[in-house]
């Protein structure tokens, strides 16, 4: 894929030596041609969970994804940039109590974080309404569009294949191999005794905590796409929906051959130890039923946001992906560095995945960035460099 950095035209080149970029094309399109006939063959529903999907995607993950971006600016921009934010509440007290009765507002209709997350937003736009005229707003929105609209499109096909894939496939076939594969790694010990000591010496906010960073995935790889599309423009948002993607075809690929579930589906006290206070522990729960149901060829209404590949970790693949694209941004990329450490000890410790899935969600994140960037890996880390330095004034910090 070429780009141009004044335009946000796209052009799709077919030549031999730019296959590799375009591999997440020809395999969208071939993955979404195969869709309807292999759903009816297997007596899967061709309707999609619409509302459901839509209001999560465009409604939900958007508002959590802008205030990420808005707080992963804020710390690159300035480092004085909290400063400044609270300054300017000293000087217009009057505005802090609308703020929070707006915040208790929203509490009292729907809960306290997504009334924190849209009264963060509201205030952010609110704050930018006097610097950002309506021409840059529609330049942003034309820039962040297409990628997001190819990414849900994206994750529509891998929501249905993953489907598919257990129709014909037992979802724990590999669980007991990739089990013993994390005992060798780790000397003897496991995920799930990890697990169950952690639930043991731990106290719960912990596992609350380590939800909030192990779903808080979701909102960073949104905050990624917006901040590459709004300072790389257009093409490189495309790239960067190319390579997660990618990813997700690979894992994709993986699934079908090596099928699993995660540590919990072994583990014979996992349900009867977790604390159920956890949301962990429903969907757990819920991902079990999901995977025999669809095992036993029971009846799907429609397909939704079940997701149920293990091996490999799409969890760490994506925030990798987001690292990379915002590489040039220094404070970023420490704080994301930062957000993984925590992101691994959560995929462990929740139980979700094995090591050897987060192994391998590496290689895949590797494979994914180079399909996309090819040759021009390093260059494009230097272009990228200077580029974000124009676009923040020169505020990154060296």
């Amino acid at each position: 894929m070429v780009s141009s950095a004044r335009s946000s035209r796209v052009t799709i080149n077919v030549n031999g030596k730019n296959w590799p970029k375009n591999f997440h094309y020809w395999a969208s399109a071939s993955l979404a041609l195969a869709l309807i006939p292999l759903l009816r063959r297997l007596d899967l529903p061709v309707i999609f969970d619409w509302a459901g999907l839509l209001f999560g995607y465009w409604v939900v993950l958007t508002a959590k994804a802008i205030l990420v971006a808005l707080l992963l600016y804020l710390v690159e921009s300035s480092p004085q940039g909290i400063d400044v934010v609270w300054q300017c509440f000293r000087a217009r007290k009057a505005y802090v109590f609308l703020v929070l009765a707006y915040f208790a507002f929203l509490t009292w209709v729907l809960n306290w974080a997504g009334a924190l997350i849209l009264t963060l937003c509201s205030v952010a736009t609110l704050k930018a309404r006097g610097r950002i005229g309506v021409n840059d707003f529609l330049r942003s929105a034309r820039a962040i569009l297409p990628p997001a609209l190819y990414l849900f499109f994206g994750l529509l096909l891998v929501f249905a294949y993953n489907d598919i894939i257990l129709t014909i496939r037992f979802f724990g076939a590999y669980d007991a191999a990739f089990n013993s594969i994390d005992k060798w790694l780790l000397h003897g010990y496991s995920v799930p005794g990890i697990c169950h000591w952690a639930v043991r010496a731990l106290p719960v906010f912990f596992f609350h905590f380590l939800e909030l960073v192990y779903y808080g995935m979701f909102p960073v790889l949104g905050a990624g796409l917006i901040l590459t599309c709004q300072h790389y423009g257009q093409g490189r948002g495309l790239q960067f929906v190319g390579a997660v993607l990618t990813g997700y075809y690979l894992a994709l690929a993986l699934f079908y051959t090596w099928p699993s579930q995660g540590p919990y589906y072994l583990c014979p006290v996992h349900f009867s130890e977790f604390p159920t206070v956890l949301s962990t522990y429903a969907l757990q729960k819920g991902s079990i039923a999901g995977a025999q149901a669809l095992w036993n060829h029971e009846h799907l209404r429609r397909i939704s946001f079940a997701y149920y590949i293990a091996f490999p970790c799409m969890h760490i693949v994506q925030p990798l992906i987001v690292m990379w694209f915002l590489w040039a941004w220094k404070r970023t990329r420490l704080v994301l560095a930062g957000y993984n450490v925590f992101l691994v000890a959560a995929i462990v410790l929740l139980e979700w995945h094995y090591v050897v899935d987060v192994l391998a969600g590496v290689v895949i994140a590797v494979v994914a960035i180079a399909a996309v960037d090819g040759r021009e890996l390093w260059r494009c880390g230097a272009l990228a460099k200077v580029k974000v330095r124009e676009k923040l004034g020169g505020t990154i910090s060296q």
